[in-house]
């Protein structure tokens, strides 16, 4: 939890030095800096919180069940879509999240079996998982709304659009700033007196780098933890980039696509993750699901039906 704070400080740092940048080669304008500042908060809130019932969560969820349950991120956001948007779908969207959600059920369904996924985790914790991807789908259905909202306001911009690094910047600056805040909420979850709480981000701040003589369980460090930083900027700013030509759903799509990989990988016995974890038929079969529902929810539509529908 230290070190996972000290990554979210050098985010900020990053995001808000290349928009300084941008800004000063008349990339970024003045206009856009003067935008509504509320949305950000709002969106900082929720990410914040998904990031909080993720990482407590994810301690204690298998690394395969992880991914499988962040896929009813699309769910939530279709609903999150439909009410904050006004968006209208059509069938094949509307199946295909169904399909997901279904996969998502039959993937981590668990019983008296040893051998299921799931066997022996609390129901909490994958629940919270779930309200995880909801509090990081509403988070991108404002960031798509402060899209639409900024091309409505700002009219001077000679066919300028909102600079993704605007988003960015702002929206993990909050993040950070109400992720500081959840800190002792979270150290007390795991069972973290308040008072050790500096001393326990010093320590997470050691083993980001590697250094001290407490360093434990940092083996990697600081390579793959800035190497995690570099991939995961990269990934940001490409998402958001999609999201602004396109839309939170789409964008998502496109994520999830990545999806039979990841619960590949994570199921192997990796050099920093060594223990392997074996897939269920359950867990297959519902990965089967999971993505033919992907597939059908990417199915072309006719032109004039296209236009009224997302």
């Amino acid at each position: 939890m230290g070190g996972n704070f000290t990554i979210y400080k050098r985010y900020v740092a990053i995001y808000f030095f290349i928009l300084c940048m941008r800004y000063r080669a008349g990339i970024v304008t003045d206009e856009m800096m003067t935008i509504p500042k509320l949305p950000f908060l709002i969106i900082g809130i929720l990410e914040a919180l998904g990031v909080a019932s993720g990482m407590s969560s994810g301690a204690m969820l298998p690394g395969p069940a992880i991914p499988v349950l962040n896929q009813t991120f699309l769910v939530w956001q279709l609903g999150f879509s439909t009410l904050l948007l006004g968006r209208k779908y059509s069938w094949n969207k509307i199946a295909g999240c169904l399909l997901v959600a279904a996969g998502v059920v039959v993937a981590v369904a668990s019983g008296p079996d040893s051998g299921q996924l799931l066997s022996g985790v609390g129901f909490v914790w994958p629940s919270l998982m779930i309200a995880s991807s909801s509090f990081q789908a509403a988070a991108s259905i404002l960031k798509e709304f402060v899209f639409i909202d900024a091309a409505n306001r700002i009219k001077s911009m000679q066919g300028k659009s909102l600079d993704i690094f605007v988003v960015n910047s702002f929206g993990s600056g909050f993040q950070a700033l109400f992720v500081l805040l959840f800190l002792p909420f979270l150290s007390n979850l795991k069972g973290i007196p308040f008072s050790q709480l500096p001393q326990y981000l010093k320590s997470g701040a050691g083993c980001f780098f590697n250094i001290g003589s407490q360093t434990l369980g940092c083996d990697g460090a600081p390579l793959l933890p800035l190497l995690y930083i570099v991939t995961n900027i990269a990934f940001n700013i490409s998402l958001l980039n999609l999201l602004k030509i396109s839309s939170a759903i789409v964008s998502s799509v496109v994520v999830m696509s990545s999806v039979p990989v990841a619960i590949y990988i994570l199921s192997l016995p990796l050099p920093y993750l060594p223990e392997g974890v074996s897939l269920s038929p359950f867990f297959l079969f519902g990965s089967v699901i999971l993505v033919l529902g992907l597939i059908l929810y990417n199915i072309p539509q006719p032109l004039k039906q296209e236009s009224q529908v997302d």
